[in-house]
């Protein structure tokens, strides 16, 4: 593997270990549990900023290996190019074989940092995967093509998503109860 690939890999390693970390210390867990009350809320807030920390990270590695700034590289395989969308898709299959062994998911039988660690790292494998949303959709590298827009289009899409899950969700579920029970009136 390339010496990106290990960085952009060990960076989503480092970046969820200081964040559980920070998450630990006692007076940023009690301003955590007091300001984002609620377990999916919190889980939203670690998804969120997985997705944008890790989309700054790959996207840098991206441009410095373009732009053939230190010692960046493209990921070959058996002659074989890798994309780091293939390293978000596994890290996404993990938290969703995670999940479905109810690691993280928030019951009696779940500890804490595994739900911190799967929001997180579901966050951070959306942006790897997403970060290359082009080439999925042109099946082919047009990363820095004008085709490529497709993914930072994808990019903000999603972050806005997260975004308005996190703040805006009461409001949404309000005005979705609201419209049901008039509609129940009627």
């Amino acid at each position: 593997m390339s010496i990106k690939t290990w960085l952009l890999l060990l960076f989503v390693l480092v970046a969820t270990g200081i964040t559980l970390l920070v998450l630990r210390h006692p007076r940023v867990g009690e301003l955590f549990h007091k300001h984002i009350s609620d377990r999916p809320k919190r889980r939203l807030f670690l998804a969120a900023i997985g997705f944008f920390v890790t989309f700054a990270v790959a996207r840098t590695l991206a441009y410095v290996n373009f732009h053939n700034i230190g010692p960046f590289h493209d990921i070959y395989i058996g002659g074989r190019h890798i994309h780091h969308l293939v390293w978000g898709i596994l890290i996404l299959l993990a938290v969703g074989f995670g999940w479905l062994q109810d690691v993280g998911v928030g019951g009696e039988n779940s500890s804490i940092v595994a739900s911190r660690l799967m929001s997180f790292l579901y966050g951070a494998g959306a942006a790897l995967t997403l970060d290359e949303f082009a080439l999925w959709l042109n099946l082919e590298d047009v990363y820095w093509a004008r085709e490529g827009r497709a993914s930072l289009d994808a990019i903000v899409l999603f972050g806005t998503f997260l975004i308005i899950a996190l703040y805006g969700g009461r409001f949404f579920h309000a005005v979705a109860n609201d419209l049901i029970l008039h509609r129940k009136k009627d």
